[in-house]
């Protein structure tokens, strides 16, 4: 639904994004350790501040624009209920991974798309989503213990 709404509209349901991370925190915490999941999710925490940081402060000086402008709502959502899904190496290749992605994914479909901007909370979505398919249907082995 994240990717439908973020494609169509640029704009997402708000208790979507609780619900990924509700939904993926379960996933995660049953899959692992309770020491694990709560060091991971302070860590991807912290990986997540410090790349919206960057992001606030690239929009400040270098752009010279407010990050309303540059880095969407739904997008900071997103990051923020991702980090509740995966150990932190597991968490930071897949957002990296999305990330390129998303590049990718948009810079194929820009041509066709009748807005500017990208929707990554709907791509990154649409990566994370694969992700689960394949660990569910086993061609991947393990994302809970990397």
């Amino acid at each position: 639904m994240i990717l439908l709404q973020d494609i169509k509209e640029r704009k997402v349901y708000w208790f979507l994004f609780p619900t990924v991370g509700l939904c993926a925190g379960i996933l995660f915490h049953q899959n692992t350790w309770d020491q694990l999941f709560y060091t991971s999710v302070s860590i991807n925490f912290s990986f997540v501040s410090i790349l919206l940081l960057t992001i606030l402060i690239y929009s400040k000086l270098k752009l010279k624009t407010s990050i309303s402008k540059t880095f969407g709502l739904g997008d900071g959502m997103l990051f923020l209920a991702l980090i509740f899904s995966f150990p932190s190496v597991t968490f930071i290749v897949f957002l990296v991974f999305g990330l390129i992605f998303s590049l990718l994914l948009h810079l194929f479909l820009k041509k066709k798309s009748e807005h500017q901007t990208v929707p990554l909370a709907g791509y990154l979505s649409l990566f994370f989503t694969v992700a689960y398919l394949a660990y569910w249907s086993g061609f991947l082995k393990s994302v809970y213990t990397i």
